[in-house]
């Protein structure tokens, strides 16, 4: 997959200081556009209204958590083709794997380095 000249990323989080460090780390350091949502209803609204290059999607949301909202975008003909990185805090046990079989393009591990976010992105995606 090729890499949009300035890739429009959703930032799905319901963590205030998540959000802010993620869009100051997409922003300063690779020149991306961050769009920003707060939870699952709002982030599949706001994807079929501005139509991403990707999402990062926060995985324990309180509502419509991370899985319920891919599940939600790919219901979606607008939004069921934009890739979706899951972002978690929770370390899989025993080689756990609680996203296995959603429809994403990968996973990254919070705390994440925001030095390296958009590299990591952009591997994920093949970009």
């Amino acid at each position: 997959m090729t890499r949009p000249e300035t890739p429009r990323v959703l930032v799905v989080d319901d963590d205030d200081d998540i959000r802010f460090l993620i869009t100051i780390a997409l922003e300063t350091t690779a020149g991306w556009e961050v769009v920003v949502a707060t939870g699952g209803a709002e982030a599949v609204a706001l994807a079929a209204e501005r139509q991403p290059d990707a999402i990062l999607l926060d995985l324990m949301m309180p509502g419509m958590d991370g899985l319920a909202t891919t599940e939600a975008l790919r219901a979606q003909p607008s939004t069921a083709q934009i890739p979706v990185i899951l972002l978690t805090a929770k370390a899989a046990a025993g080689g756990e794997v609680p996203w296995e079989g959603a429809a994403i393009s990968g996973a990254l591990t919070k705390p994440f380095d925001p030095m390296t976010l958009a590299a990591d992105v952009s591997a994920l995606l093949g970009w």
